[in-house]
């Protein structure tokens, strides 16, 4: 079986037809589809939908993950649970196409499967797996779960991402121009194309690279006998591996060896771009780093009845649908936790990934403080968290768990589990405030607000990641000051909570409740001015200008 007998007789726009190849260990496209964690997932499952919408010629390669990422459910107290079940997807179709690859040192059996554009309007879409009965188990497993805790199974995911996708493209006669790696999980796709071509500038030619981790000690870095024991260099000897990435020590970094085999490179906003290059330009011969900002595919996420208000300045409607969208997200609150919410009392909602630098459990720093907000009769206020935190990562558990009792006192106070795609749509059109107080500098791009403005949210948000591209204060966003540079976290930390809970309390509660008109116009405002620049389709437009056409 080729491409060609999948996709007989597509149709490319003209300005598209470079072959492009996105590789991504997550997939945020649908919700029956859970084979994505977070951000990067949200952020490439938009991508596909953008370049399906614009006909690109671009398919996207990931893995079929049997038990995906985990389910996030609760113990019998309320507090965070993991539950691991097997996810079943009859819409992805079995291609019939098996073969093998090495992954420590060992043969391994590949099933090829295929998602077809019109199941959920993406581009043509492949995935593979592991799970078959002609391997052992421990090979089985490489496609069981998304982030395996475990060093080797974290490898041997990248290797059947990289080396299973750029072998199953050979296979299907695919011949990609571009091999797109979102993040430097699909690195050993540049081996397999060395071992190939037998010629570091051949892959360059070839390899595009997006960095999404604006931290040096964030990007992963692993024992290079290691990997090359488990076959990650797909067989170049390691002498020949270290001349060609420059890793001559026993540590092997893997964003600075996608820098080095890459033709160019991308941050995902303006302000992560400049940190990459911060980051990075110290170290020689690495690619140039440019910059393409995140955004969110509309059709997706947006909500059509809101866009229609603001279309025909129906003010009114506008509010009237806003309050339907939040009676939808009430009844979900309700359900998972008992708190009757209220239409016309503002909803500050924070919801992400749950990683230490986010700051989950910011507003309960000064809990005396947090009491007086939201115990506050003139101006009363519903706050909800969500988010799901890595399964081994046992501290932000416990922040999640920590807000869960925090939140059992109120009534106004809900702490949710099962933050997907469904439950991301249903909070971010409930929402009259979308939180976001990561440590300055530490978020890369932070995508979410840029869908909540499509669903007549406000950001309220530290000056970092996409916002200062979009936000102007008490216009579209409120922002809150930046702390400076040379302050530490403990001080960060109370300068940002201090600066958050006075502007909440001396700027936006009074707007909301004692001028609707000004705040109506605001949210305007935002969902004007979110599209185009934040909407995906500009974004997979300037990836062919910027990074796969230069």
């Amino acid at each position: 079986m080729t491409f060609a007998d999948l996709q007989p007789s597509p149709t490319y726009a003209s300005a598209y037809k470079t072959r492009v190849a996105y590789f991504s260990m997550e997939f945020a496209i649908h919700q029956p589809l859970k084979i994505y964690s977070g951000g990067l997932g949200f952020l490439a499952g938009s991508h596909m939908r953008s370049a399906h919408e614009l006909q690109q010629n671009l398919i996207g390669v990931g893995i079929l993950w049997k038990f995906g990422y985990y389910d996030q459910i609760r113990k019998a107290d309320q507090s965070m649970n993991v539950l691991f079940q097997e996810k079943l997807y009859y819409f992805v179709k079995d291609t019939g196409i098996r073969f093998q690859i090495d992954i420590n040192n060992s043969p391994v059996t590949v099933a090829a499967y295929y998602l077809a554009p019109e199941v959920f309007n993406t581009v043509p879409m492949f995935f593979l797996s592991t799970d078959l009965p002609e391997n052992d188990y421990l090979a089985r497993t490489t496609s069981y779960y998304l982030y395996n805790s475990d060093t080797a199974g974290k490898i041997g995911a990248s290797i059947l991402l990289g080396v299973g996708g750029a072998k199953l493209l050979d296979l299907l006669e695919y011949n990609p121009e571009i091999y797109h790696f979102n993040e430097a999980h699909p690195l050993p796709a540049a081996f397999y194309l060395y071992n190939k071509f037998k010629n570091l500038a051949e892959v360059k030619k070839r390899v595009v690279f997006t960095t999404h981790t604006p931290e040096e000690a964030g990007n992963e870095k692993n024992d290079i006998h290691l990997l090359n024991k488990m076959s990650y260099f797909c067989g170049t000897p390691l002498e020949e591996v270290r001349q060609i990435t420059g890793e001559w020590g026993e540590i092997f970094n893997h964003t600075l060896v996608a820098l080095r085999m890459a033709k160019i490179a991308n941050g995902v906003s303006e302000m992560h771009g400049e940190v990459a290059r911060q980051m990075w330009n110290a170290y020689p011969d690495i690619c140039p780093i440019l910059h393409v900002t995140n955004a969110q595919n509309f059709n997706y996420w947006a909500d059509s009845q809101l866009y229609q208000t603001l279309k025909t300045n129906d003010n009114e409607g506008l509010s009237k649908r806003k309050k339907e969208l939040k009676i939808e997200l009430f009844e979900e609150v309700a359900n998972q936790v008992g708190d009757i919410y209220k239409e016309n009392v503002i909803t500050i909602v924070w919801a992400r990934r749950f990683a230490g630098y986010k700051r989950a459990d910011l507003l309960l720093r000064d809990l005396a403080r947090f009491e007086r907000l939201v115990t506050n009769t003139q101006y009363p206020v519903q706050i909800i968290w969500a988010g799901k935190p890595y399964p081994m990562d046992y501290g932000a558990i416990g922040t999640f768990d920590r807000l869960v009792q925090e939140s059992k006192k109120f009534p106004n106070c809900a702490v949710m589990v099962g933050y997907e795609l469904k439950l991301s749509k249903l909070l971010k059109g409930g929402a009259d405030i979308w939180l976001n107080n990561p440590r300055i500098r530490k978020e890369a791009s932070g995508t979410s607000g840029m869908t909540a403005a499509m669903n007549g949210a406000l950001n309220f948000s530290i000056p970092d990641g996409w916002i200062p591209e979009f936000a102007q204060h008490e216009h579209n966003s409120f922002i809150v000051p930046p702390a400076e540079g040379n302050m530490t976290e403990f001080e960060m930390d109370e300068f940002d909570h201090s600066n958050i809970l006075d502007m909440l309390e001396n700027v936006i509660l009074p707007m909301y409740y004692d001028e609707p008109e000004k705040w109506q116009q605001m949210v305007k405002n935002s969902m004007t001015e979110i599209i185009p620049t934040f909407e995906s389709g500009r974004m997979a437009d300037e990836y062919y200008k910027k990074i796969y056409n230069a």
